[in-house]
């Protein structure tokens, strides 16, 4: 499979990685999909500490024992869990990044991390300070390199401008193209690698996907336009399924560096993964697809 750089760091990964958080609670079969994924060359997977309680981290530490080599693991940090209450806290601090990550390297049993993520952010966080933490694991060799995990336009510029950070994780897909107006520009301009996350959106751009409609719809598309979207994208994906065209149309933009669908069977594994064995869509392929679907903007966080 094809590998990217991501960013500006020494970190090469798997055009199609795997999101993890999909893997769900049985060992066994979490097990089964990490390494089905491993044995048809995918090298990123990303999960965080707050997927599962934790639990998420310690079977992809399972699947990954004696296969350390061979992957590029990134996983989150910034949501604290309280003893005594349910849920968790949003916690940027330096001190606690440096805290939660002996522990997350405890429950992925390595001594280091690829890609350390900070898991949202805020414009009235401590960016400085953040950032700090970061910028120590790195130089004590805990972590490679680090990026953030936000959707968030104004967040992103604050790291753009004032941090290292190599990666930006952000949902987009056919059905989510905010990041087209500001933030996938400004990562070209950064030389900062996009991990897209949602490609698929949920199942809906799937061949499942007209299963999955709801009332609710899907972001600014009623329920209405998101079945006749998602008929009008079947159609244009005559020549492959609609979610090889997903991912594809995901990894079409220079500034994304990996798209990391999830999967909770090794069946959904292979389908995604398909995308890697089809050629990258031409600009008037992408430009069709584009003309089809809405070009969302974000509405707060500018």
């Amino acid at each position: 499979m094809k590998r990217n750089r991501l960013g500006q760091s020494d970190l090469y990964v798997t055009e199609i990685g795997l999101g993890c958080m999909s893997l769900g609670t049985d060992e066994r079969t979490a097990v089964r999909i990490v390494h089905e994924a491993l044995e048809r060359g995918v090298n990123l997977f990303d999960t965080a500490d707050l997927y599962d309680g934790g639990l998420n981290e310690e079977l992809v530490g399972k699947a990954l024992r004696g296969r350390r080599s061979d992957a590029i693991i990134a996983t989150k940090v910034g949501n604290r869990r309280v003893p005594g209450q349910a849920g968790w806290v949003w916690d940027p601090s330096k001190a606690y990044i440096k805290e939660a990550v002996k522990e997350s390297l405890r429950r992925l049993q390595t001594d280091y991390i690829d890609l350390y993520q900070l898991h949202g952010g805020t414009i009235e966080d401590p960016v400085d300070e953040t950032i700090e933490a970061f910028e120590e694991l790195q130089r004590e060799g805990v972590i490679r390199s680090y990026g953030i995990s936000s959707i968030r336009p104004n967040v992103i510029r604050e790291y753009a401008a004032r941090s290292r950070i190599v990666s930006v994780m952000s949902q987009y897909s056919l059905l989510d193209r905010r990041p087209e107006e500001q933030v996938l520009p400004l990562l070209a301009e950064r030389g900062i690698g996009l991990i897209a996350r949602g490609s698929v959106a949920k199942g809906l751009l799937s061949g499942q996907g007209s299963r999955k409609v709801t009332d609710e719809g899907y972001l600014d598309y009623s329920r209405d336009e998101l079945t006749e979207v998602i008929r009008t994208l079947n159609e244009a994906s005559a020549a492959g399924s609609l979610t090889t065209t997903a991912i594809r149309y995901a990894l079409a933009h220079p500034a994304v560096a990996a798209a990391i669908p999830g999967a909770s069977s090794t069946e959904q594994l292979i389908r995604n993964l398909e995308a890697g064995a089809v050629p990258p869509l031409t600009e008037e392929a992408a430009a069709k697809l584009r003309s089809l679907t809405k070009a969302n903007t974000y509405a707060v966080h500018r």
